[in-house]
């Protein structure tokens, strides 16, 4: 997740004096409004649950009332702290930040906790009305799906909740997982519109893992309508004599069948993100980019208008980061001048290895730049389990109960690239056995742009500190 802090605002007390609210955005959404007190509090449970050597220095008070030179620079440092805690494997998925970040959510958008209805989407569009609180955070939702579709209890950590977008024609954004730090009734409400909804779906990426959830019914109804849906949409590609086997299963109820013939087709339980643009090949491109399958899958469109495909392995990427800064609108006047407003520009950027001993930063400049990230991460994980001998729901119960521990597994699964790069002159690698030491907030790149919100708005792969040459 990104947070930021790019605004105050000068509001009033109860008793008539001012006060400044620093507004913390979570992917370039107002997720809350809090005050300077409110996030010394926090500081101060976090302190006192994990001590000074694990959480960040907290932005210093100040005695005199500050000066606008002096509001801007808090928020800056402010922003930075929340950056760094969230970053935190440990205190970033602590229930003391989370419950700190959830009540500030309800308090903000000014939603009284009472029982409601909310409408889950199934892949098919089939909606899942359920009774919840608003206060209600995600697991509770979920849980209170999975019981509404007697989804059994080992099953419930297979699957989690979206936020997607919906559009009239037909489109279908992901704009993100949703976290424990949030409240599903409150974020989707907030929005304020119909063509965003919550959808359940797995969320696995090893079509392996499948093989539990057939042998459950609602497990298979559900993984069946996924990959009915994720056919229809085009995002597994299907020739014709695929389809109709694929209709012939259809038509007989075969349901497991079916999904044992949709697992060999190209890009089964991948993810589609909406068209964006990319450096790689070279600058300035169209892509359409996919997750799944340990990788990061590439359908490029180059200046000559040919068409290239390739994938970018996982167990490649040396770290990865997420940035974010403000770009002008342009008013749409005939001198195509800025109408003074601005945008949030989001950038995912990983350093690859394209061969032995050279590493290449690859950019994807898109609005799903989070989601890319998290999809990144969750492979990650996901191959690290499987490579300790562990399982996926001894992962999922880790999930459950806090953060995943990345140091159980240091090893990488060989896979050489597709995409070759066409530069030659990127600096080598002398020895990709050190280890990532260096990668922190501030040690692995900075924005090129004059207008980006902060120099620390990115995450590295950890997960990668022991890869050596004998991994490659």
């Amino acid at each position: 997740m990104h947070f930021s802090i790019p605004e105050t605002e000068v509001r009033c007390g109860e008793n008539g004096s001012t006060y400044v609210a620093y507004n913390i955005h979570v992917n370039g959404v107002l997720h809350c409004q809090v005050r300077y007190s409110q996030l010394l509090g926090l500081h101060e449970q976090l302190r006192k649950e994990y001590g000074n050597n694990v959480v960040p220095a907290f932005p210093p008070k100040k005695i005199f009332t500050l000066t606008p030179a002096e509001v801007e620079q808090r928020r800056e440092q402010l922003e930075k702290y929340m950056q760094a805690v969230r970053q935190d494997p440990i205190v970033g998925n602590s229930e003391v930040f989370n419950s700190f970040l959830r009540k500030a959510q309800q308090e903000t958008q000014q939603i009284p906790t009472e029982e409601v209805q909310l409408d889950v989407h199934l892949s098919n569009g089939q909606k899942v009305k359920v009774s919840i609180l608003t206060s209600d955070q995600t697991e509770d939702v979920l849980e209170a799906v999975a019981s509404k579709l007697d989804l059994s209890d080992d099953l419930v950590g297979y699957f989690s909740l979206f936020l997607v977008r919906e559009g009239k024609d037909g489109s279908y954004s992901f704009v993100r997982k949703l976290q424990e730090f949030e409240l599903p009734y409150v974020s989707v409400t907030s929005l304020r519109n119909p063509e965003y909804r919550i959808v359940l779906r797995k969320s696995y990426w090893d079509s392996s893992y499948d093989n539990d959830v057939m042998d459950s019914r609602v497990g298979l109804n559900l993984l069946y309508a996924q990959t009915v849906s994720d056919i229809e949409r085009g995002w597994i590609l299907v020739n014709k004599e695929q389809h109709r086997q694929l209709k012939s299963l259809q038509e007989k109820g075969s349901k497991k069948e079916f999904i044992r013939l949709a697992q060999t087709l190209k890009y089964f339980g991948y993810i589609k993100f909406d068209p964006c643009i990319t450096d790689f090949p070279e600058k300035s491109c169209h892509v359409i980019v996919s997750a799944g399958n340990s990788e990061l899958n590439f359908h490029v469109k180059l200046p000559n208008e040919q068409i290239k495909e390739g994938s970018f392995k996982v167990t490649r990427m040396r770290c990865w980061r997420v940035t974010s800064s403000q770009v002008p609108v342009a008013n749409g006047t005939a001198n195509g001048g800025s109408s003074g407003k601005s945008e949030l520009k989001l950038e995912l950027a990983f350093e690859y290895l394209m061969s032995k001993d050279r590493l290449q930063w690859v950019t994807i400049s898109s609005p799903q730049a989070i989601m890319m990230s998290i999809c990144l991460q969750s492979m990650v994980d996901e191959l690290m389990v499987k490579k300790s001998g562990g399982s996926i729901k001894k992962m999922l119960r880790k999930r459950h109960n806090g953060s995943l521990r990345r140091s159980e597994s240091q090893q990488a699964v060989k896979s050489p690239p597709l995409l070759d790069s066409p530069d030659s002159n990127k600096e080598a690698v002398v020895k990709l056995s050190s280890k990532l030491t260096s990668v922190t907030l501030r040690g692995i790149s900075t924005s090129n742009s004059g207008n980006d919100i902060s120099g620390n708005n990115f995450h590295g792969n950890f997960a990668f500190e022991g890869i050596g040459d004998d991994d490659l």
